[in-house]
């Protein structure tokens, strides 16, 4: 596991496979293992491995932003083609590229299964997916991206459960109305109004609990993280962020174009009427679609909850709707006061050539808050981890042996 960075270091723990070990020029170098991740090595930031990425779930309203073309044009002369053009430049601008080499393979093995349920929270419908342990030592609390949907994180629930030894509760927490059902009946939820939604949910489902609350948040979740983080540091004792949105990159096309479209009511009703249209058709053709041009590698559980859960206007429109929120916001920099004072409960994961936390950010953060740990994995996960068997159970692993580590401190 990674252990602290030292103040002023420009090191950071940069996950490889043990195969790699030479510099950045090519020599070979002889590099002390700081943690026990599986065949990883800490080396220099500055050297970047290049590694083939799984296809990402970022922001998936760009796949269907891509699509209005079809709809301008005259959908019955011309929607068939420009459907597969699109769904291919989706996949391109997400960075997906065919995997091969460097995934994680793992023996089969009996999880215990995590367990959809609806929880009221503050009067709004709260789609949760959980594993409780018997007798939990902490409660690890899953926080989505966008789109927040719990179910996309299942196999990444159960491998971290089982990886904890079960002695941990996990639970993922499902963002307003980004879910099979329109609970609240077509409104729309701003990005902090699902922070506040995420500290209403520990204030009241955790409330009487004595058991200490790690966080874990994906993309934009580990945004909402943080500001959930720093208004109950009395009950949070550690945090970890996975491939993080922390702010806007401005050299990334794809965040232009999704802003572009996400500030656009009119172009946010059209995509999403037609992610409703898409949702509609038979189940075996959605999952057809969705399994051929955005999940060849994705998880049966990953194309289901696409199919069930995000080709729904409702959805869709929250997703646009919060993404332009978070667009807004994440002009500003991040709390880096914050970040400082509690540097050693901090770790940030992030992936190579991933637009939505590129390593200039890490940069970044190594600078502003020395004291906190940060990693780069290299194994080809990269931003949609938790759509795959291999990236849930990899980054797992990595989140782990953070806590176990912390939990030794």
């Amino acid at each position: 596991m990674c252990r602290r960075v030292a103040p002023n270091s420009h090191l950071t723990c940069l996950l490889l496979s043990s195969s790699s070990r030479s510099d950045w020029k090519g020599r070979a170098v002889d590099t002390p293992v700081l943690h026990s991740a599986p065949a990883t090595l800490a080396v220099p930031l500055r050297w970047s491995l290049r590694s083939p990425a799984l296809p990402t779930p970022a922001h998936p309203q760009f796949l269907l932003l891509l699509l209005l073309d079809s709809i301008a044009i005259g959908w019955a002369s011309s929607a068939a083609p420009l459907i597969c053009a699109a769904f291919r430049l989706f996949r391109s601008a997400c960075g997906a590229r065919p995997s091969s080499s460097g995934t994680v393979s793992m023996e089969p093995f009996p999880r215990e299964q995590a367990a959809a349920r609806i929880c009221m929270v503050s009067s709004f419908a709260t789609e949760l997916l959980e594993i409780k342990s018997k007798e939990p030592s902490l409660h690890v609390l899953v926080i989505p991206g966008n789109p927040g949907i719990a179910a996309f994180y299942k196999d990444f629930v159960e491998a971290l459960y089982e990886n904890l030894g079960g002695q941990a509760s996990v639970t993922a927490v499902g963002h307003i109305s980004h879910s099979q059902k329109d609970s609240e009946h077509g409104r729309l939820f701003s990005m902090h109004e699902q922070i506040d939604h995420k500290v209403d949910f520990i204030e009241q489902e955790l409330q009487h609990s004595e058991r200490s609350i790690v966080l874990v948040g994906h993309s934009i979740g580990a945004y909402i993280g943080l500001e959930v983080f720093k208004r109950l540091q009395n009950k949070i004792k550690m945090f970890v962020g996975l491939y993080p949105f922390l702010k806007l990159n401005k050299n990334s096309v794809t965040q232009s174009a999704i802003g572009y479209i996400a500030r656009s009511s009119l172009l946010s009703k059209g995509v999403s009427l037609l992610a409703s249209f898409i949702g509609s058709l038979q189940p075996s053709i959605i999952r057809g679609i969705v399994r051929r041009f955005l999940g060849t590698s994705w998880s049966v559980t990953a194309v289901d909850v696409a199919c069930c859960h995000l080709l729904k206007y409702h959805t869709m429109r929250n997703v646009l709707f919060m993404a332009m929120t978070e667009f807004q916001k994440l002009t500003e920099e991040p709390d880096w006061m914050f970040v400082r004072a509690k540097e050693d409960k901090i770790a940030f994961l992030f992936g190579v050539d991933d637009h939505w936390g590129p390593l200039s950010h890490l940069e970044e953060i190594s600078k502003r808050a020395p004291g906190v740990t940060l990693s780069v994995e290299t194994e080809g996960h990269t931003h949609g981890y938790c759509c795959n068997e291999p990236g849930s159970f990899w980054v797992a692993d990595y989140v782990a042996n953070f806590i176990k580590t912390q939990k030794r401190h």
